[in-house]
């Protein structure tokens, strides 16, 4: 288990939160082809290290978050609403309980 903080509600731990995919994606436009948006939902890459992804914070304010995570090592490296400018300060709470 690791610790995310939801900027509406503070230091959380991982289990109240639902993951929401990958915050990366570039979604095409409506009239995009097949292939553009198979691509799009199916194609994706497997990060090692820091990556950016969508969590809702499901058992508490119910609002969807951004947080930069090491994929290796559960660290968060920041965090902020879903839309908007994330902080650039870790958390110090991130990483797997040992």
């Amino acid at each position: 288990m690791f610790r995310l903080t939801c900027p509406h509600c503070g230091p959380r731990d991982q289990v109240e939160f639902n993951y929401g995919g990958d915050a990366t994606v570039d979604v095409p436009d409506l009239d995009a082809d097949e292939q553009t948006w198979f691509d799009a939902v199916y194609i994706r890459e497997n990060p090692r290290g820091p990556h950016t992804e969508f969590w809702q914070h499901v058992a508490g304010c119910r609002q969807w978050i951004r947080i930069k995570r090491n994929t290796q090592t559960h660290e968060i490296l920041a965090y902020g609403a879903a839309t908007g400018p994330m902080s650039d300060e870790p958390t110090g709470k991130g990483g797997a309980d040992k």
